[in-house]
């Protein structure tokens, strides 16, 4: 699990990274916060469902990946989505898209510990 572990924050801050620069590159060029989260979640998303399946979850260096545990990322993907992105538009509508663009690695660090567990047990194992 500390393998895991380690390996799961590499892959999340890489995964963070795209998600936030997308975000933040969209929502710059005008495009509504809610829109500009999903783009930045999917492809983050994308990123990490690839990288967890082949390096963090991979079991003696076979990978873990397929339609079937894609359908399980999604499951779990979709409502923590909608979290993120329902927090995210509220912090852009209440208090501008400058705090919204730096509430947004606070928003994905919290989600991300929760997916640690639902990707290892659900989607991964």
């Amino acid at each position: 699990m500390f393998r895991q572990g380690g390996s799961f924050i590499a892959v999340g801050m890489a995964q963070l990274l795209l998600d936030w620069l997308v975000f933040v590159a969209l929502t710059a060029l005008g495009v509504p916060a809610a829109p500009g989260n999903l783009a930045g979640r999917a492809c983050g998303a994308l990123l990490g469902f690839w990288l967890n399946g082949r390096v963090t979850f991979a079991q003696a260096g076979a990978a873990r990946l397929g339609w079937w545990r894609f359908t399980k990322f999604l499951l779990v993907w979709v409502p923590l989505t909608a979290i993120s992105t329902l927090t995210v538009t509220w912090v852009a509508s209440s208090l501008g898209l400058a705090h919204a663009w730096l509430a947004k690695p606070l928003v994905e660090g919290v989600l991300a510990v929760v997916a640690f567990f639902l990707w290892r047990h659900i989607v991964y194992r």
